[in-house]
């Protein structure tokens, strides 16, 4: 595994872009060191987590502070060069022992409150998403043992302030930041060098005979092709927003196959011809759900009701309650008519398929049957 301190760079073009780690990385750290204070009963200055994406981090530790039973320690955020709105905050764990057995996870000051839905949390949860929820516990645990339980609380005094500058408010968070990361790492996202990586990682496909390619906006793609499909993870390549950019590349490769998987919130915009997925660049998420429901015959309160969704999953809750979930296949198929308009003066284009899944990792809708797409397909 790859050590590092999140110092370490990305190369491209003699320009060397320093990688940093993520909010939830800085709260497993924090809460780790925290439980070890308490059981030790002294001081630490340093400690070290596993990252999701298996990098070991070793960071220093700051403001660290035992009283009995609980102690509290702060790990400082580095963004490296994707510098965001949290870079260079404290993020804060609390960590008091108890006999439950049971390790409970809060959010404190500064952390977000979740007062909608549609983000994948509760109403009313603190905002720590599922994969830096699964690490603080497991640190944590690794810390304690077996047996013992403890109380964990994640907090941010610049949290409430620094989120304004954040889309939290949008999303129906509100009060604070959110603890997010699948990966707990940060790549620098400057375009040019990002997009470049990205199509390396499609050559080095190519290169060991791989002929066929998942693309996926991001990481939760690979446990779901892993875990749901039962296919070789291998075949999955991330292509972040840049959805054209890296069909274009596995065009040039030769690739016979494309299939685009992740979910709805970043490939409806596809259906909608926008090839550049990022916010800041183009959405229209709703105005094509509308659209497409509206040619399904949906009534005119559930065209309203979804225009005014917020995110793409409270806009699921709302198709699902009024059984159209038919719009998701043909979606699919109107994703690969796009594909297939972008590519229309290339020469033997390869085969596009489309797979949408929700955050429960069910299949929503496909162009064609899955057996069909995935046939002869390498399995785990």
């Amino acid at each position: 595994m790859e050590s590092t301190t999140g110092q370490e760079t990305v190369w491209h073009n003699g320009k060397a872009l320093r990688r940093g780690y993520t909010t939830g990385s800085c709260a497993t750290a924090a809460a780790k060191v925290a439980a070890l204070m308490v059981l030790r009963q002294h001081l630490i200055h340093q400690v070290s987590i596993t990252t999701p994406s298996g990098v070991v981090l070793n960071l220093n530790v700051e403001q660290p502070h035992i009283e009995g039973q609980q102690a509290v320690a702060a790990i400082r955020k580095d963004g490296g060069d994707d510098i965001d709105a949290t870079h260079g905050m404290l993020i804060f764990a609390r960590v008091r022992l108890n006999h439950s057995g049971t390790i409970s996870l809060q959010g404190g000051d500064g952390i977000g409150k979740v007062t909608r839905n549609g983000v994948g949390l509760a109403i009313g949860e603190p905002a720590i998403n599922r994969t830096p929820r699964q690490t603080i516990e497991a640190a944590v645990r690794e810390a304690i043992g077996p047996a013992r339980g403890a109380e964990v609380e994640i907090f941010a005094p610049e949290g409430e302030a620094r989120a304004q500058k954040t889309y939290n408010a949008r999303l129906g968070i509100l009060g604070g930041i959110s603890i997010i990361g699948t990966t707990g790492i940060v790549t620098p996202m400057s375009e040019e060098s990002w997009k470049r990586s990205l199509a390396l990682e499609l050559e080095v496909k190519h290169a060991a005979g791989l002929n066929r390619v998942i693309l996926a906006p991001g990481n939760h793609a690979e446990r779901f092709v892993r875990d749901q499909l039962h296919l070789d993870g291998e075949s999955v390549v991330t292509m972040s927003n840049f959805v054209g950019y890296m069909i274009q590349e596995a065009v040039r490769l030769g690739f016979s196959q494309i299939v685009l998987l992740g979910h709805p919130g970043k490939l409806i915009k596809i259906a909608a011809g926008i090839f550049h997925t990022h916010s800041h660049i183009a959405d229209g998420r709703m105005e094509t759900l509308v659209a497409h429901l509206a040619l399904m015959g949906a009534p005119h309160p559930v065209l309203v009701a979804v225009s005014e969704c917020d995110t793409t999953e409270a806009a699921m809750e709302v198709i699902s309650a009024a059984g159209l979930q038919a719009i998701w296949p043909l979606l699919a198929r109107r994703i690969c008519q796009r594909v297939e308009e972008m590519l229309r003066y290339t020469r033997n284009p390869p085969r596009c398929d489309a797979v949408m899944f929700a955050f429960d990792n069910q299949v929503l809708g496909s162009n064609r049957p899955l057996a069909d797409i995935f046939a002869g397909w390498p399995t785990c």
